[in-house]
């Protein structure tokens, strides 16, 4: 089994910046892509970032240029820097991971930006 847990979440005002933290741990032999999503109230899950074992990123066009992801493979922990919050980022955010092909998510943590 693979456990997720997220840390980091809060309270911010606009414009301002967040660091979401993941951990992974457990079976996680064969650790590949690790990813954010984000879910806010009545919308459907959506992607944020991706990346991969090796480094390589990808990011949803309405955090680019804001929002980074981050790894440390050594530490099996996942990041995500979050700057220039608006209030349309306020959402649950999660952590994932894709271990053999198999996919695993967090609990959760908030992210609420006031206006």
């Amino acid at each position: 089994q693979v456990q997720l847990v997220e840390s980091g979440g809060g309270l911010v005002q606009a414009g301002g910046s967040l660091t979401l933290s993941c951990a992974a741990s457990g079976s996680i032999f064969g650790l590949n892509t690790m990813a954010w999503y984000r879910q806010a109230p009545g919308n459907q899950r959506e992607l944020v970032a991706t990346i991969t074992r090796g480094g390589r990123t990808n990011y949803a066009d309405s955090v680019k240029g804001r929002f980074t992801i981050s790894r440390d493979n050594a530490k099996n922990m996942v990041y995500l820097q979050m700057n220039i919050l608006k209030p349309e980022d306020t959402a649950v955010y999660y952590c994932n991971a894709n271990v053999l092909s198999l996919n695993y998510w967090g609990q959760g943590t908030q992210v609420t930006v006031s206006s």
